[in-house]
């Protein structure tokens, strides 16, 4: 069915065409009915996609019977389509783009009551021209009858609530505006007009400037009796309400402008400032995050005024793929020795390295020290970025891991303070009542290993398989394996600064413990040449927390660092001699023996030099002190000693210290000058 030139017309398809029922009419009995004008072909199928009509009126009674019983009553089938309104399309999207004068949007209840309006107005336009055109036709100038337009109007009221006026005159006025101006004539003037209009651009920076001032800070309310008390003598019209400052305010072009100064730059930043997405890594050990956070359980610690609820710190080590925890440390505090066990643990579980390294920018990761020795894990070590949590997927972790596991405990201590969520928050009150019943230091380490467990046998949210498994079935060919040589070289981490050696050996102190080392030659007693060589140097100390007997003695250039000596710990001995075994006192009797050696080298040495530059005192009528302590025998005994050793690394012999020949013998005093022959005398 549809309407051609005005008239109701069915298809010559829809009549003969046959389903289950059978054809209105059979195809030949139609062409008989056509040619004896039994009915009446208002347009013939001729062209390509065009099809017969048949005036409806003229069809014989017998087949409108059975047209209206399959197909419907086509004349009340066009009365139901000419009440059913067509929203008009162009009007929804003119109002959709339409803009304000103030930059803003139409909302969209206002902009469906626009549409709804401008479709009615089409409907009531199509009426007045229906009624135009039938009496032009007629010869015929009666004026359009606005009553049978109001009451099309009013009809379309109570089917789609327009709200166009009621009233015949100012009907007729916005339908002849409509047609002049089109849809804008729609739109509220109190939209267009409103209070934000009559902000002009320096009462617009007024405003501005006083939500930017931090002293005094003001309130929105504030702001507007300050923008009214300015705007007579600056030519301002008064704001009505403190609700126009808030509004205008809010906007974003405005909000853009005062938000750093108001909340903080960081807020500004995080509201304004574009964001990466990024891609998550497919392979495990691609990306390793370390960070520092509260371990969200309470444990009970015992004081003179009875238990009390406490908290803890603990760095954990995550693989990003997985989601698996690798490695953790707790303590008190967040500090690089935290952090060190941490990785270790990691590392050392894992058999692997990672490619990539992203660590917090604080705790112990402040330190120099710290950061050399994070830079040797890795390929890439790097902080993550300040002050963008955004950045790091190991804070989405620790998030889901606190509801998804800790929370189930009744020790739980809620999640982060700015979290809003009502199971975030602790029961203080349930706490309080069983401080008793909370576990001790060691009860609840062992309460968050166990937490650690459950949470990486969870299926991970987006792989659906539980993170031990996804970890230990994902391959990484690039992530270094760790090796003994490795081991023994990036376990060992160097102190914060250089340590001096002196006649005491040298001391370093690591976590408030001072650990003292010595160097030692090859039969165990102290190095000797060493310790004449270094005594008042200072070295970097390189050493491995987890067995501080030894440490290497390095000294550092552009290269890096180069290992002088290695010192063990250093050697106390008892001083009551009923406490003192046969070692300590043979290690006593043989360091008194290398002390008075060193002094009389010293003193021998010292003597040459001033001789040969005739300084001595002997060379200007003066004595030398003898070195106190000293018999006159020992002092020979031991510069004897002294000249043996010296002539040995002059002329090096195979075995023994005395030449095997007296002529040898002769040649070595023959080579001794006048004065050197003196002063042995005289010793």
């Amino acid at each position: 069915m549809e309407v051609y030139d005005n008239i109701v017309c069915v298809t010559v398809d829809e009549l003969t065409c046959g389903g289950e029922d059978g054809a209105v009419m059979g195809y030949e009995c139609y062409k008989k009915l056509a040619s004896r004008s039994r009915l009446r072909v208002v347009r013939p199928g001729k062209g390509l996609g065009s099809h017969a009509l048949v005036e409806w009126s003229s069809l014989p009674a017998r087949y409108k019977e059975r047209y209206v019983m399959r197909y419907g009553d086509p004349e009340q089938e066009l009365r139901l389509q000419e009440r059913r309104l067509v929203l008009d399309q162009a009007a929804a999207e003119f109002f959709a783009g339409y803009r304000l004068p103030d930059g803003g949007e139409l909302k969209s209840g206002i902009q469906r009551e626009y549409v709804v309006n401008a479709s009615v107005l089409n409907r009531l336009q199509e009426r007045i021209d229906a009624q135009r055109r039938a009496r032009k036709m007629c010869g015929n100038s009666t004026p359009v009858c606005w009553e049978g337009i109001l009451a099309e109007s009013e009809r379309l009221r109570s089917e789609y609530g327009h709200t166009l006026p009621a009233s015949v005159s100012r009907l007729r006025d916005r339908i002849r505006l409509y047609s002049r101006e089109g849809y804008a004539c729609l739109v509220s003037g109190k939209l267009v007009n409103g209070n934000a209009v009559k902000i002009t651009e320096e009462g617009a920076r007024f405003l501005i400037a006083m939500k930017r001032s931090r002293v005094p800070v003001y309130t929105n309310a504030q702001i507007f009796e300050k923008y009214n008390e300015a705007a007579p003598e600056r030519g301002w019209k008064p704001l009505r309400s403190a609700q126009t400052v808030t509004r205008f305010l809010q906007r974003p072009e405005v909000r853009s402008r005062w938000l750093a100064a108001a909340a903080g730059e960081l807020e500004y930043k995080k509201e304004f400032i574009r964001q990466n997405v990024t891609v998550m890594p497919t392979r495990r050990d691609s990306v390793w995050y370390g960070d520092g956070t509260k371990l969200n359980l309470f444990y009970k610690v015992y004081t003179p005024g009875g238990y009390k609820a406490a908290t803890v710190q603990v760095f954990e080590v995550i693989d990003a793929y997985s989601e698996c925890f690798l490695g953790y440390h707790i303590s008190p505090v967040e500090n690089f020795p935290s952090m060190y066990e941490a990785y270790r643990m990691a590392i050392e579980s894992t058999g692997r390295l990672p490619v990539e390294l992203v660590y917090d920018n604080q705790g112990g990761t402040k330190r120099a020290d710290a950061r050399e020795w994070l830079s040797g894990i890795a390929r890439c070590a790097r902080p993550a970025a300040p002050h963008n949590a955004a950045s790091k997927s190991i804070e989405s972790v620790f998030g889901r891991f606190q509801r998804q596991v800790l929370h189930r405990r009744f020790n739980y201590t809620g999640g982060n303070v700015t979290d809003r969520d009502e199971s975030s928050k602790p029961n203080m009150e349930f706490i309080e009542a069983n401080l008793s019943r909370l576990p001790t230091y060691e009860e609840l380490c062992a309460q968050y290993a166990e937490a650690r467990r459950e949470w990486n046998s969870m299926p991970h949210f987006k792989y659906g398989r539980p993170r031990t498994e996804l970890y230990a079935e994902s391959v990484n060919d690039e992530a270094p394996v760790l090796t003994d040589a490795m081991r023994r070289e990036l376990f060992w981490i160097t102190s914060q600064r250089e340590c001096r050696f002196t006649a005491r050996g040298l001391s370093i102190t690591i976590d408030k413990h001072t650990y003292t080392y010595d160097v030692y030659g090859g039969d165990g007693m102290p190095d000797m040449a060493f310790r004449r060589d270094n005594t008042g140097r200072t070295f970097w100390v390189r050493y491995d927390p987890h067995d501080m007997s030894r440490v290497r003695l390095c000294t550092k250039d552009r290269y890096g660092y180069r290992c002088v000596a290695e010192a063990s710990e250093y050697r106390v001995v008892h001083r009551a001699l009923q406490d003192q075994d046969g070692d300590e006192r043979s290690f006593i009797r043989r360091m008194d023996e290398l002390n008075k050696l060193e002094r009389v080298r010293s003193q021998i040495e010292g003597l040459e030099l001033e001789m040969e530059h005739g300084v001595a005192p002997e060379q200007h009528g003066l004595a030398t002190p003898r070195v106190l302590g000293l018999t006159e025998g020992e002092y020979e005994r031991l510069a004897d000693i002294v000249r043996r050793e010296r002539a040995r690394e002059q002329n090096p012999e195979p075995d023994g210290t005395v030449p095997p020949t007296v002529g040898q013998h002769e040649k070595e005093l023959s080579n001794l000058t006048f004065d050197q022959l003196r002063a042995y005398d005289r010793m």
